[in-house]
């Protein structure tokens, strides 16, 4: 009897295999077999689309010029499913065709306020993010990780820590606003400063700055020599 995907064990279900290991671990048959979701009662949807690749030679740019009548020839395989193949192969195509997107880099309070003022700009309510870079000081992503009141807002430490972890950051700083205007940082953000500090110390990160945001100016704490 032959077992469809969701029988298989998890290790090598494409889906599970992807979430646990990376698209790039996954071969071209597995890949499409996640996008057609399902095969049919004689073949898996890996085997459905391992025996269409070998019908193209392997060649995934062959796969691309056939129509959706001729992917339509092979049972399990309806104008949906060959819609969905065939579009996966123009945005790969039109991928290869695009310079990869530039990113910012992040080395300074004053890279980080033009990152976020204008997101800050005119918040009522003070926000708390995180920027997560590369040894380059590049960035990989801007988060919040949190929303609060006029005065204040809280942070998990341990969310950072996992933030910076999760996307391979070996850079990180903290940025926050001040609703009132007033840039001198609080007691509670000097002492959010020293335990991210002392967690990025232990995760061997490199702390780059908490930078305190107000309309038109800011407040960070390398600069002031408190980090």
């Amino acid at each position: 009897m032959k077992l469809n995907i969701n029988q298989w064990a998890e290790e090598d279900r494409p889906r599970e295999k992807l979430m646990r290991m990376g698209a790039d671990t996954l071969s071209n048959a597995e890949l499409l077999a996640i996008l057609i979701g399902s095969g049919t009662r004689d073949e898996t949807a890996v085997e459905l689309m391992k025996r269409m690749l070998n019908d193209c030679n392997g060649n995934l740019n062959t796969l691309g010029k056939m129509s959706i009548h001729e992917l339509c020839h092979y049972n399990g395989i309806g104008e949906a499913k060959a819609i969905t193949i065939l579009a996966a192969c123009e945005l790969g195509k039109r991928r290869s065709l695009e310079k990869a997107e530039e990113r910012k880099k992040i080395n300074c309070a004053t890279a980080i306020y033009d990152l976020m003022h204008p997101h800050m700009q005119d918040l009522d309510v003070e926000e708390s993010w995180v920027l997560l870079m590369n040894q380059n000081y590049k960035l990989i992503k801007k988060e919040r990780i949190s929303r609060g009141g006029i005065t204040e807002t809280a942070i998990d430490v341990r969310i950072i820590m996992k933030e910076a972890i999760l996307n391979n950051a070996t850079v990180l700083a903290i940025c926050h606003n001040h609703p009132s205007g007033n840039i001198r940082p609080s007691i509670e953000d000097d002492r959010l400063t020293r335990f991210i500090n002392n967690a990025c110390d232990t995760m061997r990160i490199t702390f780059l700055d908490h930078v305190i945001v107000t309309d038109g100016l800011y407040y960070s704490y390398r600069e002031s020599g408190k980090i």
